[in-house]
C-alpha cells in the first residue's frame, strides 16, 4: 500500500469508530447515562399498612439520580434502582425504619415494605408517582 493510500485509510478511522459505536448494543444506554437515568427526579411515595398496628398514609419524597435513591426531605433514605426499574430502599425516621422493594416505570411505581414503626412490626405496600 502506498503512502497516499495509507493516509486515506487513516482518515476513515474516526468515522468508522463513530459508526461502530452507534451500531453497538449499548449505545442507546450510554446516551441515556449521559443525559441522566430513566427514573431521575423526585418521587412522592405513599406507604399503606396491611399488617401490624402502624398508621397508613405516610408520605415520603424520594430523589432518584442515576441508580441511587436518596431523601428529598423527611428522613434518611438510601437505595438503588436498576436500569429496568427494580428498586430497593431503606428508610429511617428517628427510631422507625423500613426496607422496601418494587418496581418503577416512567411515571409511577409500586411495591412492598416491612419494618418497625414506632416500636410495632408492620408491613404493607407503597405507591409512587413522579413529580
Amino acid at each position: 500500500m502506498g503512502g497516499s493510500s495509507r493516509l486515506r485509510a487513516w482518515r476513515w478511522l474516526p468515522a468508522l469508530a463513530v459508526l461502530a459505536a452507534m451500531a453497538g448494543p449499548g449505545s442507546a444506554e450510554a446516551a441515556r447515562r449521559v443525559r441522566g437515568g430513566a427514573y431521575d427526579g423526585v418521587w412522592n411515595v405513599v406507604f399503606a399498612t396491611t399488617r401490624g398496628n402502624c398508621s397508613s398514609g405516610y408520605r415520603v419524597p424520594f430523589t432518584v439520580a442515576g441508580s441511587r435513591v436518596s431523601s428529598a426531605g423527611g428522613g434518611r433514605v438510601s437505595g438503588s434502582v436498576s436500569r429496568r426499574g427494580a428498586v430497593a430502599v431503606y428508610v429511617s425516621v428517628g427510631a422507625s425504619h423500613a426496607n422496601g422493594g418494587g418496581r418503577l416505570n416512567s411515571a409511577s411505581g409500586a411495591g412492598v415494605w416491612r419494618g418497625i414503626i414506632t416500636g410495632d412490626r408492620c408491613s404493607g405496600t407503597w405507591q409512587a408517582t413522579r413529580s
